[in-house]
């Protein structure tokens, strides 16, 4: 009995010279340059919402609250008498 030749299994080539490489390279930066300004984006409006909306809620004339300010202070060393 014959032994079973096992079929050749054809692989996949691909052949791109250094132009396109440069293109891929482009449209991938591009990519990634839109996604990171549209995080940045979202991120400042989730972060910091816009102020006209606290004023149309209160009918009222209440001032905003002042920022949150952490002054780092020195610390001061004493001295042994």
């Amino acid at each position: 009995m014959a032994a079973r030749r096992k079929p050749k299994i054809q692989k996949l080539k691909f052949e791109l010279t250094k132009s396109a490489i440069g293109g891929i390279a482009v449209v991938a930066f591009c990519l990634f340059l839109w996604m990171f300004l549209l995080g940045v984006w979202a991120g400042q409006s989730l972060l910091l919402p816009s102020q006209g909306k606290n004023i149309a809620k209160s009918s009222e004339n209440v001032t905003a609250p002042a920022p949150l300010v952490i002054k780092a202070l020195k610390k001061v060393k004493k001295k042994k008498n």
